[in-house]
């Protein structure tokens, strides 16, 4: 069985005992979240799919921890001007586990 959904503002296709990285969320470390934006539920070779999301459908998942991702550098220049500018930035995630798809 597996689900696609929406978690703040990006669509992930999850399954029962997956464990991803989505943007932070505002949850605490071995929380329980519920998502109720759920677009489609598939069970073998059937799916329910909603108009944009299924009603009464939601996916359950324990928040792991949070992390940092890798750092992105960020360069800006302008030729014969002498003009550099070296930045960094690391994103932050949160690491869920799924732990049930109603629907």
């Amino acid at each position: 069985m597996f689900a696609i959904l929406t978690i703040a503002g990006q669509q992930f296709k999850v399954e029962e005992g997956q464990e991803i990285f989505v943007h932070q969320l505002a949850a605490e470390e071995g929380k329980s979240v519920s998502f109720d934006q759920v677009h489609l539920i598939g069970k073998g070779t059937s799916a329910q799919i909603g108009k944009p999301v299924l009603s009464g459908a939601s996916v359950k998942a324990t928040v792991l921890g949070h992390e940092k991702g890798k750092k992105v550098v960020v360069f800006k220049k302008k030729r014969r001007k002498g003009y550099r500018v070296k930045n960094g930035h690391r994103q932050h995630f949160t690491k869920i586990k799924i732990d049930s798809i109603v629907g």
